[in-house]
């Protein structure tokens, strides 16, 4: 995420940090949708953040160790949702292709999905789980 040239970076404000499981996901959309409402991030872009941060969240509960961390956080005209899970990693090479296999294969479409329907996501995996970024701008 960057600002417009000229514009001081201003620090990040976490608005909410969770650890999850499968029994959390309705909580967290709840919440994670009403911060963005207030926050001022509009309808559709509102339901559209939360179902790819869902798509994401379902991923770490489903391949990555049955859960993870979310932080959501404020900054520079951003609302910003982390999701870190503690899973077996996976290599950069898998990264760069999220375009989904359309062979009749109902899965593999949640990062495809989540870049989609934000402005950035970002991906950092490693050997010890993988940090995925949402962002969108929210408006002046």
């Amino acid at each position: 995420m960057s600002t417009a040239p000229g514009s001081p970076e201003v620090p990040p404000v976490t608005l909410l940090e969770s650890r999850f499981n499968q029994d959390d996901l309705p909580r967290l959309r709840m919440l994670v949708e009403q911060f963005a409402n207030h926050q001022g991030l509009p309808e559709p872009r509102r339901s559209e953040f939360i179902v790819a941060l869902d798509a994401v969240a379902v991923n770490a509960v489903e391949h990555a160790g049955g859960g993870g961390t979310l932080v959501l956080q404020r900054g520079n005209g951003h609302l910003a949702c982390h999701i870190h899970d503690v899973g077996p990693g996976f290599s950069a090479d898998v990264v760069p292709d999220l375009a989904p296999d359309l062979d009749g294969d109902t899965g593999g479409r949640g990062l495809w999905l989540a870049g989609l329907l934000t402005d950035e996501l970002t991906i950092a995996a490693g050997p010890s789980g993988a940090m995925v970024t949402l962002a969108v701008r929210l408006p002046q």
